[in-house]
This record gives C-alpha cells, sequence and structure tokens, in this order.
C-alpha cells in the first residue's frame, strides 16, 4: 500500500495548458501517473501531451471518472479552483500555487471539508508514491520504493531528506509535502495517521520548520498514537524572533514557534531530532535496529 495516491490514482490537471501545468503534467505522464484529462476554460476539444483538455472540472470527472486534481493556476484563481474541484466530487486535491491570500484559503478549505474531501497545499511540491504514482512536481529520479514514509512542510527539505535515504538504500513508502503557508489542508497529524495504518510503513521522517505549533501538536500525537520509529528534523534553528524564513508561516511570532521549543517537543514524545538532514538515515537504521 501506499497513502493518498497510487496506481489507480486518476488525475485530472487544472491549468493544464499553462507553462506550469504542461511542464509538469508531461513530468507526471513520464513517471506513469494516470492522467486523464485537464482543465482550462475555453480550450475543451484540444489535447495536450496527448490528454484531453475540457472547459470544467465537472465535465472533466464526468468524462472521466477522476478522483484526483492537480492545481496550477494563478494564485488569485486558486481558491476558486480548489472549490471547483471539490464541488464536482473529487476527493483528493493538490494545489501548487503559491501566494494564495490566507483567507482566500480558509473559505476554501471549509467548503472542501463540507464536501468530504481532502486539501494538500497550497504552496506544495505535492505527493509520491514511488513506482506507482506521482502528482506534484517532486523530482521522480531520486525516489526509490521501499518503507520509510516521509511528510515534511518543505519541499526542497524533501527532495534533500529523500537524496540521502535512497543513496543509504533506505526507500519510501509515500512522500507528501503538506506545505508551508500558514494555512494548508491536510497536515502531521493526520498524514501521522495514515502513515501509522499503512502496513508497508515501518517508520516515518517528519521534517518540520520554525512557525505555528503544528509540530508540538504531532509531537503529542506521536506520544499517544504512533507506535513506528519517528525521526524528525526542523529547519530554522538559527532564526531570530520576528525573521519570515522562506515560507509564509515560517515566522517566529511573539515568542513561540521556535525551533527549540518543537525539537523539545518532539524528543520528549521519543522521537529522535537529527541536526543534519544527512544524518537522518543512520537515527533511522539506528531506531528500526538495523
Amino acid at each position: 500500500m501506499s497513502i493518498l495516491i497510487d496506481k489507480s490514482t486518476r488525475l485530472i490537471v487544472q491549468g493544464i495548458t499553462g507553462r506550469d501545468g504542461s511542464f509538469h503534467t508531461q513530468k507526471m505522464k513520464e513517471y506513469g501517473t494516470n492522467i486523464v484529462g485537464g482543465v482550462t476554460p475555453g480550450k475543451r476539444g484540444t489535447e495536450i501531451h496527448g490528454i484531453p483538455v475540457f472547459n470544467t472540472v465537472c465535465e472533466a470527472v464526468e468524462a472521466t471518472q477522476a478522483n484526483t486534481s492537480i492545481i496550477f493556476v494563478p494564485a488569485r484563481f486558486a481558491a476558486d479552483a480548489i472549490m471547483e474541484a471539490a464541488d464536482a466530487g473529487v476527493k483528493l486535491i493538490i494545489c501548487i500555487s503559491e501566494g494564495v491570500p490566507t483567507l482566500d484559503v480558509v473559505k476554501a478549505y471549509r467548503f472542501v471539508e463540507m464536501k468530504g474531501a481532502m486539501l494538500i497545499g497550497p504552496n506544495c511540491p505535492g505527493l509520491m508514491s514511488p513506482e506507482k504514482s506521482l502528482v506534484g512536481i517532486l523530482p521522480g529520479q531520486i525516489f526509490k520504493k521501499g518503507n520509510i514514509g516521509v511528510i515534511s512542510r518543505s519541499g526542497t527539505l524533501t527532495y534533500e531528506v529523500v537524496y540521502h535515504l535512497t543513496a543509504n538504500g533506505m526507500g519510501q513508502s509515500s512522500a507528501v509535502g503538506m506545505g508551508g503557508d500558514p494555512v494548508v489542508g491536510l497536515y502531521f497529524r493526520e498524514l501521522l495517521e495514515m502513515l501509522q495504518n499503512d502496513p508497508e510503513t515501518d517508520a516515518i521522517v517528519m521534517i518540520g520548520e520554525i512557525g505555528g505549533n503544528a509540530e508540538e501538536q504531532a509531537a503529542e500525537y506521536i506520544q499517544k498514537h504512533v507506535t513506528k520509529p519517528v525521526v524528525g528534523f526542523i529547519a530554522g534553528r538559527s532564526a531570530p524572533a520576528g525573521k519570515q524564513m522562506g515560507h509564509a508561516g515560517a515566522i517566529i511570532s511573539s515568542g513561540s514557534g521556535t525551533a527549540a521549543e518543537k525539537i523539545a517537543a518532539l524528543e520528549a514524545a521519543g522521537v529522535r531530532v537529527a541536526k543534519e538532514p544527512s544524518e537522518i538515515p543512520a537515527m533511522l537504521k539506528s531506531v528500526m535496529g538495523r
């Protein structure tokens, strides 16, 4: 198994005819992802990379039975694109768009929940189930099928950690980049639960960063519910208060959200926390008894 996506995933691409949508559609298709359609208003009846294009998500779902959508549209249209997908019955929505206003995301996320769907992102790299499906902008060549689950707030740190895992012969069951904005869809707690329940995942790598309290909440969840080994990494150890570091959500506010607080919470829950991403494979081998 893997979480969220696999060979049965039927994907549509919202914004497929744009520069980024077209480029990453080709990459996902080359990896083997089952892309059944694309959506760009006014482009119905055309094709791109051999994939049919529809005017609306509703049309695309009706024609293709798509169950997953990935969004490559400008930030000002992203919330509407998310809600359009949820309204059409898509159950998993991945929003790659960055710079989406936080209040737009709040509105869209509540609508997604009302429709019984799941959202990943916005401002995320997507997700990967090695040798099964790639939905996003992750570099497929660094992944290897295996039994390590990876969940992360940072796209580039996901790539670095996966590279080190693969180089050390440790493949991945699933990898999910949840995004670094202040408000996103699925977060650590939900993804930890999925990986805990996945029989093909034997251990979990959790990559966090400064800002917010998601890592502290994750530590509490791990202590109570996760029996599999977890190794963590927190970016931003040297970040000063009030200084935004990369992501919109990566900012220490009013003395909270520091790396030290997050590391302390994780270690108190029994999670070993690496100082450098390159340390993670050795830590995993140690906690897995290899």
